[in-house]
C-alpha cells in the first residue's frame, strides 16, 4: 500500500501519488444485493509520459506488449477480486508496483565461457573414433 505521498516501487524508483489517478467503480458478475448499490471494484491509471522516472525505465514500459498499457501511454489495472474496495485498492497498487518493477529490472549479461581443454579433446577423440567406424562399414573394405 502506499505511503500518503509516494509510491515506492523499488530502492531506485518512487512515483509520487499525485501521478497515480485511482477511482472506485462497480463490480462486475454476480454479487447478490450490494452489486448494485456498493463500487467495491478500483481503477488505477498512470500517464507513463507525464510520470518522473528514469527514460530507460518509460522506453521498456512502451516496448512492452501488454494489455494493460494502451497505445498512448496510459497504464490502467482494475481489480475486483475482493468484495471490500480497500483489499482491490491495496491489489491494483501491488499489481503495478510489480509493472513497474519487471520494467526496473536490468538483466545480467552474460558472460562468454571457453570448453575446457580436456572437453575439447574428448570430443576430438571421439569424432575420430566415430569417423574410424563409419570408414570400416565401407564397401571396399569388405572385398579385400
Amino acid at each position: 500500500m502506499p505511503t500518503t505521498d509516494s509510491l515506492t516501487i523499488n530502492e531506485r524508483l518512487t512515483i509520487p501519488m499525485r501521478c497515480i489517478k485511482w477511482h472506485a467503480i462497480r463490480s462486475q458478475g454476480a454479487g447478490g444485493q450490494n452489486v448494485n448499490k456498493v463500487s467495491s471494484a478500483v481503477c488505477v491509471q498512470l500517464d507513463i509520459h507525464t510520470t518522473p522516472m528514469p527514460q530507460a525505465v518509460r522506453n521498456k514500459l512502451l516496448a512492452r506488449n501488454d494489455f494493460r498499457i494502451t497505445a498512448q501511454g496510459l497504464i490502467i489495472i482494475k481489480a475486483q477480486e475482493h468484495r471490500s474496495q480497500l483489499l482491490n485498492k491495496e491489489e491494483a497498487f501491488s499489481r503495478l508496483t510489480e509493472l513497474l518493477n519487471e520494467a526496473c529490472h536490468i538483466p545480467k549479461k552474460r558472460i562468454k565461457t571457453k570448453p575446457t581443454r580436456g572437453s575439447v579433446e574428448r570430443r576430438i577423440k571421439q569424432k575420430s573414433q566415430r569417423g574410424l567406424v563409419k570408414k570400416l562399414r565401407n564397401k571396399s573394405s569388405f572385398n579385400e
